[in-house]
């Protein structure tokens, strides 16, 4: 059977996020967290000051990289385009929610499968949470539920994410007094600038071109089964993860003592659970949502936004899991969240009708 260009483009982003993804780790990021987009964006926050937990301050590199490969891709193929102005509000709070998610299961969608495929059991509660919330969120389209359709024009700043970008990258290399750096913690443990940085630039620009995402992939795999390049996608992903991490040793399957997890299944179900339903309901995971904001999506730079301040939040208010479980901060943060997407969706649905 023949596959067209962007079959596999999708593959070699999905090989090339997971065998990245688990390289990142034996280069210094922290284990099984090679690649975490909540994880960075909390780490990054607290760079900028907006968090005071002094284990969780770095301005990731492949952060960085994520949105600037993201936009050179656009630029160079004609395709980065100015566009914005649909339910900026909803939009925020919905960034803020994500990374709530993401900081109770400790870890964004990549992170999950990463963790995964080294051997940690306790993900799997994970990913029959991100798979019900995904299909919760698709449940919701189909009953008429739409955050409306971003307008084209030069008002709708979409440059701006890039810029900030350009400038947190300028940030990190030059290292001014107000930046932070964590000594010790997740977030002193860091590839070298130049493999972080390359990474994610590659990662960004693969993302643009083959659209790939992880909820996204779950999406289209529940909507149109095996017919789907996204699914080759994921397989590729795991593929490469579970390769790259059985030839460094880092593959040990088990539940206990499994590095920047826990084992309150309940609230892992229910934090990706929360991600996913999000995820399809403003198109994309944190990292599409990264991708988007570099092609000049306005509406994805409100939800990196939101993501900020939510990585802010979790930190300062004791919302983030440990290995120790899940506070009472981050249970009440979870159940807020799922009245804040119910309620969202009642009342988007019934503007819609």
């Amino acid at each position: 059977m023949m596959r067209d260009r962007h079959f596999w483009t999708v593959v070699a982003a999905g090989l090339l996020l997971g065998g990245l993804g688990a390289l990142l780790a034996v280069w210094g990021n922290p284990e099984n967290s090679g690649i975490c987009v909540s994880c960075f964006i909390e780490n990054s926050a607290g760079a900028l000051g907006m968090h005071d937990n002094p284990r969780m301050q770095y301005l990731r590199p492949e952060l960085i990289g994520f949105v600037l490969g993201a936009a050179a891709s656009a630029m160079l193929f004609c395709e980065f385009r100015s566009r914005g102005g649909s339910a900026p509000l909803p939009r925020l709070f919905a960034g803020i929610f994500l990374i709530v998610g993401c900081a109770v299961f400790i870890g964004c969608p990549i992170k999950l499968f990463l963790r995964l495929t080294a051997g940690d059991l306790t993900a799997v509660a994970g990913v029959a949470g991100l798979v019900a919330g995904v299909w919760a969120g698709l449940r919701g389209l189909a009953s008429g539920v739409e955050l409306g359709q971003p307008s084209r024009g030069q008002g709708h700043g979409g440059p701006l994410i890039p810029i900030i970008f350009v400038l947190l990258l300028v940030f990190l290399v030059v290292r001014p007094g107000f930046i932070l750096f964590s000594t010790q913690g997740s977030a002193a443990q860091h590839a070298p600038l130049s493999l972080s940085l390359g990474a994610g630039i590659v990662l960004g620009a693969l993302a643009q071109r083959s659209r790939f995402c992880i909820t996204g992939s779950i999406r289209d795999v529940i909507l149109m089964g095996k017919r789907t390049p996204a699914l080759w996608g994921v397989l590729a992903f795991l593929a490469a993860a579970v390769a790259a991490n059985a030839a460094t040793g880092r593959f040990n399957p088990g539940l206990q003592g499994q590095p920047g997890a826990h084992l309150e299944h309940l609230w892992s179900f229910l934090g990706m659970g929360l991600v996913g339903w999000i995820s399809v309901l403003i198109g994309g995971c944190p990292f599409r949502q990264l991708i988007k904001a570099g092609e000049g999506d306005a509406d994805a730079g409100l939800v990196v936004v939101g993501m900020f301040i939510g990585g802010a939040l979790v930190q300062s208010w004791g919302i983030a899991a440990t290995a120790a479980g899940v506070s009472l901060a981050g249970k009440v943060a979870i159940l807020a969240g799922f009245a804040c997407v119910l309620t969202g969706c009642l009342l988007f649905r019934a503007r819609s009708g």
